[in-house]
């Protein structure tokens, strides 16, 4: 079993801002496997489904991204899956704009959501996708992130974001190895 996890804020303020790329990635894949993201649990909003006969957990948590490791946590329990299983999305402010990089592990960067995630799961070895967004320095970090995406920037992020749609496809195909070799 695999679960997928996009990182972000609930709530319709939060929309199409820079720390909910991770929602925006997963109801993107949910939607191309024809899926919605609307069943709830343990304070998340999820979907379930079967890719390559394996059973694929789709997550967005619930709860504030800096305590999103507190949802992660009670579905890795319940379902009782294994670390090398969890892929986690989340925003990056230390890559470029548009820029995606994968990863089997890593510290937090700074970034609240992966600092709870290992708060909870007590580790960072879990894989990764970390999207850049940049880092506007000249404005407030946390205004920067919770920001809204406009109409330019949207233009830069969106071909990453089709990208991505296939990184999430391929991890069902190949080996994390060479998913990493073929994207990064």
């Amino acid at each position: 079993m695999k679960i997928i996890i996009g990182l972000g804020n609930p709530g319709k303020e939060y929309e199409n801002t820079r720390h909910n790329i991770g929602f925006e990635i997963i109801d993107k894949f949910a939607s191309r496997k024809n899926l919605k993201i609307e069943k709830s649990k343990f304070g998340g909003l999820y979907a379930e489904t079967i890719i390559k006969d394996e059973k694929v957990i789709l997550l967005k948590p619930s709860k504030y991204i800096n305590l999103s490791g507190e949802v992660i946590k009670k579905y890795i329990d319940f379902y009782k899956i294994n670390i090398e299983d969890i892929l986690i999305i989340s925003d990056d402010l230390d890559q470029e704009l548009g820029k995606f990089k994968l990863k089997y592990k890593g510290s937090s960067g700074g970034h609240n959501g992966l600092k709870n995630i290992e708060l909870n799961l007590k580790t960072n070895e879990y894989k990764r996708i970390k999207i850049g967004i940049s880092n506007n320095k000249s404005i407030n970090t946390k205004d920067y992130v919770l920001g809204h995406i406009d109409k330019e920037t949207n233009l830069i992020i969106e071909p990453t974001l089709k990208i991505i749609q296939d990184v999430l496809d391929d991890y069902f195909e190949m080996t994390f190895d060479n998913l990493m070799n073929k994207y990064n």
